[in-house]
């Protein structure tokens, strides 16, 4: 690998290698995303599908297939079936949270309205269906809409938990275990299943894919209380805003004071948050050394998901997935 390689992001790395495959899955994303009779569908979703994402999710698919050398075709409706999965949970989850930033520009709920977000959510669930009908599968429409339904369940019980000062890591991974790795863990296992690998190397791609899903969330949840604004796509501190009890939080409320308590009672459980509420959240965070904490966490499940691989087998594509891991973690210090 030379020099030029080694400064690129894992992602741009696995990117550049699966570039064919990934120009088929954005044609048949914009082929699928037409209708005839409401033109609001492709505005909005092209809004969000071309914002600039990492289309990681489907790369994961493309990537496990290739790796268990797949040569079909079924792979790139499978990867357009993940995304499709994706940007309609985005667009539900944008209108559930009130978000206004999505991918660094304003989200489609922002630009049109709730409604038009809600219904093409609903309609790009339907072509994902479709998509997954076509591969003539019956396992791998028993993993995508389990997963569907799963992420689905996490957004709901995130609603109850996230607000609940009772709420412990256990429900968290819950949580994020549903709402985020499901999706990931489908994906990678997916593209073992169509490309005919052994149950042994299909159980540890779903491995993989779940422990870089859960590292994914738990880095996400700490770059909302110190990451760049520019980097993760929406506005530091929204979490907080939003009232969401994340794993950073979780652990400086098992370690607080009586007075601590009542300062997270009253932003998080109550909603009473005022002017400077979010600093001192973050100077709390520091006091219990929660994010390191919570990084160190998001370690071990990158440790977790490059163990998985090892059974796979040799190919570039293995070592991408494993500096992926890495990486994943890497984005906050």
């Amino acid at each position: 690998m030379s020099l030029d390689e080694t400064a690129r992001k894992p992602h741009d790395l696995m990117a550049a290698y699966l570039a064919t495959d990934m120009e088929r899955v954005n044609a048949l994303i914009r082929d699928r995303m037409v209708s005839e009779h409401a033109p609001r569908i492709p505005e909005v979703t092209r809004h969000l599908v071309e914002a600039g994402g990492k289309r990681l999710r489907p790369m994961l698919t493309l990537a496990a297939a290739r790796l268990c050398g797949y040569e079909g075709d079924h792979h790139i409706r499978l990867a357009a079936t993940v995304e499709f999965i994706h940007t309609a949970t985005l667009l539900h989850d944008d209108v559930v949270d009130e978000s206004a930033q999505r991918r660094g520009r304003p989200t489609a709920n922002l630009l049109w309205d709730n409604k038009s977000s809600v219904l093409v959510g609903d309609y790009l669930f339907s072509r994902s269906f479709q998509l997954m009908v076509e591969t003539e599968s019956l396992r791998v429409l028993d993993i995508l809409s389990n997963a569907s339904a799963t992420i689905a369940e996490g957004e709901v019980l995130q609603l109850t938990a996230s607000q609940d000062l009772s709420t412990d890591e256990a429900l968290y991974l819950k949580v994020i275990r549903g709402k985020t790795a499901a999706l990931f863990s489908a994906a990678t296992e997916v593209g073992g299943i169509i490309a005919g690998a052994s149950e042994e190397r299909i159980e540890a791609l779903r491995i993989y894919g779940d422990a870089l899903g859960i590292a994914f969330q738990i880095v996400d949840d700490l770059l909302d209380y110190g990451g760049k604004s520019a980097v993760i796509g929406k506005n530091t501190g929204d979490d907080f805003r939003e009232r969401k009890l994340t794993l950073p939080v979780i652990k400086a409320v098992a370690r607080a004071s009586e007075e601590e308590r009542a300062f997270w009672r009253r932003a998080i459980e109550k909603g009473d948050q005022r002017a400077g509420d979010l600093d001192r959240a973050m100077a709390l965070l520091a006091r219990h050394g929660a994010m390191e904490m919570a990084r160190s966490e998001a370690l071990d499940w990158a440790d977790r998901a490059k163990r998985a691989l090892s059974i796979l087998p040799d190919h570039e594509l293995k070592g991408m997935l494993a500096a992926l891991a890495d990486y994943v973690v890497a984005r906050v210090s």
